[in-house]
């Protein structure tokens, strides 16, 4: 399903989840409330993996409907006041610690950098030539 959304979409999400297994076994030594640490990570990595879907979401849409930049706007918007209230409610009810949270959000930026090497590398343990 992810792959007829966008080709790339499986891929950097793939990547979000390795950023995330990195920063969980890197992370979890040098904190001191692992408990919180591990929940605020794995809160904003699926908030990462939400924003991606919702990304591509919004580009299809604007691609195949010629959508006005009005709206891609309010969508954008919309993804980072849902992000804001994601981060205000775990800070509320002490999910989970907000610093973890914010690497896991960011390893949607690590993950889009990391994505042409991951499908060169993919694309190699398939025995394949590369797609374009």
């Amino acid at each position: 399903m992810l792959k007829r959304l966008n080709k790339v979409l499986p891929e950097l999400i793939l990547g979000i989840l390795l950023c995330g297994i990195l920063l969980q076994l890197t992370g979890i030594w040098l904190v001191k409330d692992k408990i919180l640490y591990t929940s605020g990570l794995w809160i904003g990595i699926l908030t990462a993996m939400g924003m991606a879907v919702h990304m591509a979401i919004v580009i299809e849409d604007a691609v195949s409907m010629a959508s006005s930049s009005a709206k891609l706007i309010a969508m954008s918007l919309l993804r980072y006041i849902v992000v804001v209230v994601i981060f205000v409610v775990m800070m509320y009810f002490q999910l989970g610690n907000p610093i973890a949270a914010f690497a896991g959000v960011m390893s949607l930026k690590v993950a889009a950098y990391l994505q042409p090497f991951l499908h060169k590398f993919i694309c190699k343990k398939r025995g394949r030539e590369e797609d374009s």
